[in-house]
């Protein structure tokens, strides 16, 4: 049975490790505490980042300026560009690399060119910096990303929470004699008893005995279902107050338990369609970040503006086309589903597939 749990184990870690786009997973080397600490440390700096920034004290009617003033909000604003985006910014690395471009690149992009271009601002180019837009923008897109993990993460556990349910030994009858031995080798048509007590280790028909049996974490039946003579029982139930000998029906990968596992895992790794438009949806506005910027540094350069001037609009595009929307909607969607999906895999099979 030790072999089992280590197969359970490792499906649940492979299950997870191709939860995000097929052959990349945006996620790899992250956790949820990560992302949670990024956001709220990030968040806290955010505050002076956004008091400092000219265009939201034009916007709130306010003034806050000292000597360096420019100096401390850059340094801020760096901070936050390379503690809370690099996630972001490996993510942006690992799609390119990956060939599969889509959020992260996105994110990516709008802060590495909001911040570069913010930061060349502080030492003298010509413009309005946008590090408040980049800071804002970082600090939605982690708070959303916690979430899509959290969810992920979740899902995993659900499965470690199965594998544990499953005991490593069992009580198998032979001529009325009781031989304890690893549940792994029992085979179809084996006889076992069942303590008051013990959880059940296979699925199989009661021949002898009356008893009931808790199946809540397995069928979601809130409460203990009588089991007696030819009723079907589930390995990793939990039997109550009487003994039960049973026969064994289904054991491995054929045991209803396995067959709930492999629900799960599925839910993990199929995308919903809501999740593979949203997919798209990223690739096609990097695209369009990055089109929409170039032509329109090109139009304006045509039309005879000063390169300064157009290069503050090209940038202004650039960060506006990856909408601080998008950076909750596609996580809360990938949430969502993995919750619905895995919750009904999980609690309403019905036990009657041995």
């Amino acid at each position: 049975m030790e072999h089992q749990h280590t197969s359970h184990d490792h499906s649940a870690h492979s299950s997870h490790e191709h939860s995000g786009h097929e052959g990349h997973d945006k996620h790899a080397g992250h956790n949820v505490s990560d992302f949670w600490k990024r956001f709220i440390i990030c968040s806290i700096v955010s505050i002076p980042v956004l008091a400092l920034s000219h265009m939201i004290q034009q916007w709130l009617g306010f003034e806050l300026a000292f000597a360096g003033d420019k100096y401390v909000l850059a340094v801020l604003s760096t901070f936050i560009f390379i503690y809370g985006g690099y996630p972001f910014l490996k993510g942006l690395y690992d799609e390119v690399k990956d060939n599969a471009i889509g959020m992260m690149t996105l994110i990516g992009v709008a802060i590495s060119v909001a911040w570069a271009y913010s930061f060349a601002i502080t030492f003298g180019l010509q413009g309005m910096d946008f590090y408040w837009e980049m800071a804002t923008l970082i600090d939605i897109m982690l708070i959303g990303h916690y979430f899509e993990m959290k969810s992920v993460m979740g899902a995993s556990r659900s499965l470690e929470l199965l594998v544990k349910m499953m005991p490593s030994t069992a009580h198998h009858l032979v001529n009325g004699h009781i031989h304890d031995m690893p549940v792994s080798h029992l085979k179809i048509g084996d006889f076992v008893l069942i303590k008051p007590g013990e959880k059940i280790p296979v699925d199989g028909i009661v021949t002898q005995g009356e008893s009931h049996v808790d199946e809540s974490m397995l069928t979601g039946e809130s409460k203990p279902v009588k089991k007696e003579k030819d009723s079907k029982v589930i390995g990793g139930a939990v039997n109550s107050n009487g003994s039960l000998t049973i026969q064994v029906s289904s054991t491995g990968n054929d045991s209803y338990l396995n067959k709930v596992v492999k629900l799960v895992e599925d839910a993990q790794k199929v995308k919903s369609k809501t999740q593979n438009f949203a997919d798209r949806a990223a690739k096609v506005l990097t695209f369009v970040a990055l089109g929409g910027g170039v032509i329109t540094l090109a139009v304006w350069l045509i039309l005879g503006f000063p390169f300064v001037f157009a290069l503050e609009r090209m940038v202004t595009v650039m960060v506006i086309s990856c909408p601080h929307a998008l950076g909750l909607a596609v996580p809360l969607v990938v949430a969502i589903s993995n919750f619905y999906r895995s919750t009904k895999g999980f609690a309403y099979p019905q036990p009657n597939c041995f």
